[in-house]
Parts: structure tokens; C-alpha cells; sequence
């Protein structure tokens, strides 16, 4: 009699996740860094949509209810302001001295202030990148003369730099062919210039990062394997190095956006920012300083956006640290 073969045991195999996996299953864990980037996406979606969500244009001016506000604001306002101040509800954060609406001016100033920051940190992380790994990558005399490059340029104080650069830009001449790149910078709102100003100078700190991650990385067994296999130097960096890199460089990158946020918003309070009458949110508040006593919503509304803006971006930036740092893992 034939004996019955037992069926054999299902062996279970737990798929192993990516440490890109394994960096997003942490984040999401992190619920002030989820709320952060949730207040993120719909601020940048705002500013995008700025045109659609609006109320009036950024121009749009109202002179009759100049320095008006809503009734609902009237808790804020020093006592008193009943008296002086035009009480309406057309404007749901209340006007400026000029009658423009200081809601639509803020999601428009958003737009600003965002797009600097993302274009900086994007020019920074792109130059830094590329600069520090190849310093890193090839070592020897050339690793030596590109660092001391670099911290040639780090001794320039980065703010100072900047301020000078603004000045001479808005100073020289538009004749020959930079006239171009004035009339771009004026389509722009005056983003332009700011743009090359902070391309110059702060990619430095990025390099630096780069740099040190590369030599780091380089003596592992992974990029001695690719070596042995005969891989070229270019398939080493972009598709060895680069990846395991990139976390660190991402970090840095986003706890660096709320310090652009915070540089565009001092540029234009001290008036070499972007170009009136383009909103900005050190603009507006530059300009809401001198009623300071008498309309202090005049420079809240924007005040609160940007502490919001940096909060968010803070937040973020350590829940992103935190969960690309293998060592948080369980």
C-alpha cells in the first residue's frame, strides 16, 4: 500500500523593503512632519493657483478703503480703532495704506517667496552636488585646489555678498546687450538677479557635504566591487555614490529653505528684494511697519505666513533627517 506524501511546508519569504522604503514607512510615522508637508503641498498649491484663488489681482486698488479692515479683525486692533480705521467686509484680512487687499497680496507673495527658495535650493544642491563630488571622487591635487577654492569663497560673509550684489545690479546702466537680462529680470518681478546673487556663493556648504559623503562612501565594498567589474567612473558616481548620498544632501537642502525664505523677506524689507508693486512678504511688511501702532494686522497677516512657511519647513526638514538616518531604524 502506497503511503500518502505529506504536502511540503509553504515556506513564507518576507519581501525586504528599500531603505527608500523603509525612510518613508518613518516619515509617515512622524505626524508633525506629515501635517508639514500637508501645509506645504496646499501653500504650494496656492501659489501656483494664486491667479484662480485670489480674491483681487495684487495691484487692484481700492483707494477709498485704504487701511480698511473686517469687523472680525476689530479684536486685535488697538481700542479705539473703530473710530479711525474704515470698517468693511469686502477685504477678509483687511487693506494697506494703498487699498489693495492684503489676503490676495499674501497668496501672491507666496508665490515670491517660494520660488526663491526653491530656485536657490535647487541651484545650490545642483552646483554643491556636482562640485564636491568630483573634488571628492578624483581626491589628490585637484581635490586640493577645489577646496581651496571654495573656502576662498566661504571667507566672504554670504549676506553681505548678497547685498552687494543686489546693489550693483539695481545700480548699472541698462545699455548693450545686458539689457536683456534687465527686461527678464523685470518680467521676473526682480527674481532674476537674486537668482544669480545667491547661485554665486551658496553652493559652498553643499560642496562641503558632497565632498565628505563621497570620501566616505568611495572605500566601501560596493564601490570596490563596481571597480573590480570594471565599471567607469561616471557609472560609479551617478549610479553608486550619487544614491547613497542623496539622503544626506535632501536634508540639508530642505533645513536650508526656510533660511532663503527668511533672506528674500530681509532683502526686500530693506528694499533690495523684487521689484514693487510685486508682492512679497518682506515687502509688506516693510511697508506696514510705519502703522505698526495703529494697523498691526497690516503686519501680521504676512508676519504669521512666513513664521508658518519656516515652521513647516523645519518640521519637515528633521522628520526627513530623521528618517533617512539608518540608525532610527527599529
Amino acid at each position: 500500500m502506497a503511503v500518502a506524501e505529506l504536502p511540503a511546508e509553504k515556506t513564507l519569504v518576507r519581501k525586504e523593503r528599500s531603505l527608500w522604503e523603509e525612510a518613508m514607512i518613518r516619515l509617515f510615522k512622524n505626524k508633525v512632519a506629515i501635517v508639514s508637508l500637508a501645509f506645504i503641498t496646499i501653500l504650494i498649491l496656492v501659489a501656483v493657483f494664486a491667479d484662480i484663488v485670489a480674491p483681487f489681482t495684487y495691484y487692484d486698488q481700492d483707494l477709498l478703503n485704504n487701511n480698511a479692515i473686517p469687523e472680525w479683525m476689530l479684536i486685535i486692533m488697538p481700542p479705539g480703532a473703530e473710530n479711525y480705521a474704515t470698517i468693511t467686509d469686502k477685504f477678509p484680512l483687511g487693506a494697506d495704506h494703498l487699498g489693495r487687499d492684503l489676503l490676495s497680496r499674501t497668496i501672491y507673495g507666496a508665490r515670491v517667496s517660494l520660488g526663491f527658495a526653491f530656485v536657490a535650493a535647487l541651484v545650490s544642491l545642483i552646483l554643491g552636488t556636482v562640485y564636491g563630488m568630483i573634488s571628492g571622487f578624483v581626491g589628490g591635487t585637484l581635490d586640493n585646489i577645489m577646496m581651496r577654492i571654495a573656502d576662498f569663497l566661504y571667507a566672504f560673509p554670504f549676506l553681505v555678498v548678497v547685498i552687494l550684489l543686489q546693489t550693483y545690479f539695481k545700480a548699472i546702466e541698462r545699455r548693450g546687450g545686458a539689457g536683456f537680462f534687465f527686461e527678464l529680470n523685470d518680467q521676473m518681478g526682480g527674481m532674476l538677479f537674486l537668482f544669480i546673487a545667491i547661485g554665486l556663493i551658496d553652493w559652498i556648504n553643499m560642496a562641503r557635504i558632497a565632498r565628505g559623503q563621497v570620501l566616505q562612501q568611495k572605500r566601501m565594498e560596493f564601490v570596490e566591487a563596481a571597480n573590480a567589474v570594471g565599471a567607469s567612473d561616471t557609472r560609479i558616481i551617478t549610479r553608486h555614490l550619487f544614491p547613497n548620498i542623496l539622503g544626506p544632501l535632501i536634508v540639508y537642502t530642505s533645513l536650508q529653505i526656510p533660511s532663503y525664505i527668511f533672506l528674500e523677506a530681509f532683502l526686500s524689507f530693506i528694499g533690495l528684494g523684487v521689484n514693487p508693486p510685486t508682492p512679497s512678504w518682506g515687502i509688506m511688511i516693510s511697508e506696514a511697519v510705519e502703522g505698526l501702532r495703529s494697523y498691526p494686522n497690516q503686519v501680521l497677516v504676512p508676519a504669521v505666513a512666513l513664521s508658518l512657511t519656516t515652521l513647516a519647513f523645519n518640521f519637515l526638514g528633521d522628520g526627513l533627517r530623521d528618517a533617512l538616518d539608518p540608525r532610527m531604524k527599529e
